[in-house]
């Protein structure tokens, strides 16, 4: 198992996080631009699409889509069983 150091891994953590909750909700693509444009945010689904699959957006986008697909919150329990899916290690350093 190798250790989580890069941006990769971070980025693959979001992808896998928010795939698992849309498809927990059943939501697709479509249905989340609406849901988003509803609250005034225009992104097309193919934008959200590219933006989820490269676990790559805003901390802003991340936070309306949570509000929108009703995410209560993502434990950091919850990030390590993905880390560990992926076959990483979180680091175990002193963060303290």
């Amino acid at each position: 198992m190798s250790t989580v150091n890069h941006q990769a891994d971070w980025r693959q953590m979001l992808q896998r996080l928010l795939k698992t909750e849309m498809s927990r909700r059943g939501i697709k693509y479509q249905e989340l631009s609406e849901r988003l444009a509803v609250i005034g945010v225009q992104q097309s689904a193919d934008n959200l699409r590219n933006k989820v699959n490269k676990g790559i957006m805003g901390a802003d986008l991340l936070l309306q889509i949570m509000f929108v697909l009703n995410i209560q919150k993502i434990a950091r329990e919850d990030i390590l069983i993905v880390f560990e899916a992926m076959g990483v290690e979180p680091y175990s350093g002193d963060m303290g």
